[in-house]
């Protein structure tokens, strides 16, 4: 056990009045010391890296990006480009987040305007698909100030048997005539956090909350909240 060096008129160390047992100590109790003190950082190395944010990034011609945490990639949902989701113990769905295409058919005019038009689209569409689905509202939305002005369409629907709270954000890029997006599908089951007690509420805060506000169109860095 190496001690550190300190002027006299502070020691002895700790590490001065332990060098002696540690040197007279056994050499199998001291390389099981070593190897204790080992795993126990990496017990500290891998509980930092479960703080960690992970990232996703995807390119193409919409490229976007986004950060999240306590959510886990799985095999992304039909028609989607990446899915997170998180489930409890039981293995129950608990939150979802997807990330997919979206396209509009020629129009003239700004983006923000043509959303709500397209979103009577979007609805028929999964009242078709969807036999659990109950419209909620719907309306203008603002993700984070980076992102242009979207469009939510928030519903309740049935995921394996059970009720989730739906919310899916339609974004296009800020630039006139942005006929391709991206449209985001969040799922919250109600009870897996007190502050979400309806759709509204879905991303708002809780879990998904990250994905939401650190989304952005355009390559780079994922960003934290």
């Amino acid at each position: 056990m190496v001690a550190v060096p300190v002027k006299p008129e502070y020691g002895p160390t700790l590490g001065h009045l332990l060098a002696p047992r540690w040197h007279s100590a056994p050499a199998m109790l001291r390389w099981a010391v070593r190897g204790l003190a080992l795993i126990m950082l990496g017990v500290l190395v891998a509980g930092g890296l479960t703080l960690e944010n992970s990232h996703y990034s995807h390119g193409g011609s919409v490229p976007f990006h986004f950060s999240y945490r306590d959510l886990y990639r799985v095999r992304a949902e039909p028609g989607s480009f990446v899915t997170v989701h998180n489930r409890g113990a039981d293995g129950v769905l608990r939150y979802s987040y997807s990330a997919g295409p979206l396209t509009l058919p020629a129009y003239s005019g700004e983006p923000s305007a043509e959303l709500p038009l397209y979103a009577v689209t979007v609805i028929a569409g999964l009242r078709k698909s969807d036999a659990g689905f109950q419209i909620r509202g719907e309306g203008k939305t603002k993700i984070n100030s980076s992102t242009p002005t979207g469009y939510d369409v928030l519903y309740t629907t049935l995921v394996e048997g059970r009720e989730m709270y739906g919310r899916d954000i339609l974004l296009l890029p800020e630039r006139a005539g942005a006929r391709r997006g991206v449209q985001l599908v969040l799922l919250s089951a109600p009870g897996a956090t007190k502050q979400v007690r309806s759709p509204l509420e879905v991303g708002s805060v809780g879990v998904l909350l990250l994905p939401v506000k650190s989304f952005r169109f355009g390559a780079g860095l994922p960003l934290g909240l």
